[in-house]
């Protein structure tokens, strides 16, 4: 036989939150739930008759009065830990599959995936996705990198990167480099259009009508590009990019220029154009650091826009279609900021000779 319940004892002011818990409009059901067997408890009702009145069990009951003698009105207000299933693969296993990641590889494959390494395993794929995931491992991506042997590099590295986070007072900033052969390609067959649960389609087939040279000297600051396509990449197409540049670009200002080490940015006609206007000021990036330059990543988002998956009857077509892309962007332009600076660069690169010294 069961023994009659106890009142339950209320701790001094808690009536009065339980009672708001219940009439409250915005108290979540299952809370009001558990005030009223709370209130109920309190005035003395036993359990199996306050079961019947709330349409729950007896154990909910004792549950709920358990829970707020031990941990007042807060137990109420949160479900309490659970232990959840127990786990079925061990540390061990664990550190044998993060291993396996890290250190070897399938016999037909150059890396895992977690089909391949489920099996080897012994456990699903599904697992090995977690453990993965948990340890941050990306077995199918792949980066590279070059590291500059440039004896000045740090000097160059400073300095460029200098322009970028602090540039000078009532000066330009411009970054400038070029972007040679580009090809016209006439993909022999139409292109297929976009249709809803299949994408835009063109064949391997095409024809390539010749290549063209963009020019493009990129304002740091503003994200404006001054650019020209020109049928070669020589010293005396650069001297006349240069010309462009000084009939649009306000006289009185000085104007700082990066560039690559390229032979025609240092041919001696160059410098001495250079040094007849003594109000342009060069920085040069280091040997095998042209990702340092801005202006390849205006080049990048003129190929993915404009280039890669477009069809040119022929070189003009090629380009009216970058004059046009360059007009546009200029009406609306959107600069690129750099935000790494000059010791958080060295440390990367540190840790990737580090790496590299490791290996060997």
């Amino acid at each position: 036989m069961w023994t009659s319940a106890r009142r339950l004892p209320l701790v001094a002011g808690d009536r009065d939150l339980l009672e708001g818990l219940v009439g409250g409009g915005n108290t979540a059901q299952k809370v009001a739930l558990r005030a009223r067997i709370v209130l109920g408890a309190a005035e003395g009702s036993c359990n199996n008759r306050l079961a019947k009145q709330l349409g729950v069990t007896r154990a909910t009951i004792l549950l709920w009065r358990r829970r707020y003698a031990q941990a007042g009105i807060t137990g109420l207000l949160r479900e309490a830990p659970r232990p959840g299933r127990r786990k079925r693969i061990g540390a061990g296993q664990v550190e044998a599959i993060v291993n396996a990641t890290l250190q070897t590889t399938p016999r037909d494959a150059t890396h895992w995936s977690t089909r391949t390494l489920g099996r080897a395993q012994g456990v699903s794929e599904a697992t090995v996705r977690r453990i993965w995931r948990a340890h941050g491992l990306q077995p199918h991506r792949t980066e590279t990198f070059k590291l500059s042997r440039h004896p000045d590099f740090v000097r160059k590295l400073r300095d460029v990167v200098g322009l970028y986070l602090n540039p000078p007072d009532k000066a330009l900033v411009l970054s400038v480099d070029e972007k040679g052969q580009i090809q016209a390609l006439d993909r022999t067959p139409p292109l297929l259009p976009l249709r809803p649960g299949i994408p835009a389609r063109q064949t391997h087939h095409y024809l390539r009508h010749g290549t063209t040279r963009l020019f493009a000297a990129l304002n740091v600051l503003e994200g404006t590009v001054i650019g020209s396509c020109l049928p070669r990449q020589r010293h005396i197409e650069f001297l006349a990019f240069l010309q462009q540049i000084e009939r649009t670009t306000p006289r009185r200002r000085d104007i700082h220029i990066i560039l690559d080490n390229y032979g025609t940015h240092t041919h001696p006609n160059v410098r001495a154009w250079f040094a007849a206007h003594p109000r342009y000021h060069l920085h040069f990036t280091p040997t095998g650091a042209s990702w340092l330059n801005l202006v390849e990543r205006g080049f990048a988002d003129i190929t993915r826009k404009r280039i890669r998956r477009a069809t040119f009857h022929g070189v003009r077509d090629l380009n009216r279609a970058i004059s046009e892309y360059v007009r546009e962007n200029n009406r609306n332009p959107r600069p690129f900021t750099w935000t790494a600076t000059a010791t958080s660069i060295m440390k990367k690169i540190k840790h990737r000779k580090e790496a590299l010294d490791a290996q060997h």
